[in-house]
């Protein structure tokens, strides 16, 4: 007798048991689509979906580190995310810009001073080597000489140059 008691209470404390999980409010997607932008505000130009719990990230990340990153903080905003999609792109930084050859700039600006009073002749700078050409009197070309070589060039090629 005792028994036909004590099964149904039984069954009925199996089926509470069973029933509770079901019970817990899921959370929908929307929130957990806060919750995980609200974990990834650092990291600009990612985006999330989140479908049935699965959450999806796209974007660019500059590094893996940070790509793996981002996929750790998500899966660490709610124990209701699934599972995550990354399909973030690692970005290649482009190597730093090419420096310009000062060395030739500050050279032109001196060879103007240099050549100012020397209009029949014309100089031109590059990589570092300064390339006269025109007429000069013989007796100038040694002041024109030193003038250019006062600005420490690599070489100065008067080759070109013709004297009278």
């Amino acid at each position: 007798m005792k028994l036909k008691r004590v099964f149904p209470m039984l069954m009925m404390a199996g089926t509470l048991v069973a029933a509770m999980p079901s019970c817990k409010s899921k959370v929908s997607d929307a929130d957990l689509k806060a919750k995980v932008e609200t974990v990834i505000t650092s990291h600009q130009g990612i985006t999330t979906s989140v479908k049935d719990g699965v959450v999806t990230l796209e974007g660019f990340a500059s590094s893996e580190a940070e790509k793996a990153q981002i996929e750790t903080d998500v899966k660490a905003a709610d124990k209701s995310i699934k599972s995550v999609v990354n399909n973030i792109i690692v970005q290649v930084t482009a190597p730093a810009a090419i420096s310009v050859n000062t060395v030739d700039e500050s050279l032109a600006k001196g060879i103007v001073d240099a050549t100012k009073d020397f209009p029949t002749v014309q100089a031109t700078v590059k990589d570092g080597i300064i390339t006269v050409t025109g007429t000069i009197e013989k007796a100038k070309l040694v002041t024109l000489k030193q003038a250019l070589d006062n600005l420490h060039p690599k070489k100065v090629d008067l080759s070109a140059v013709v004297t009278k």
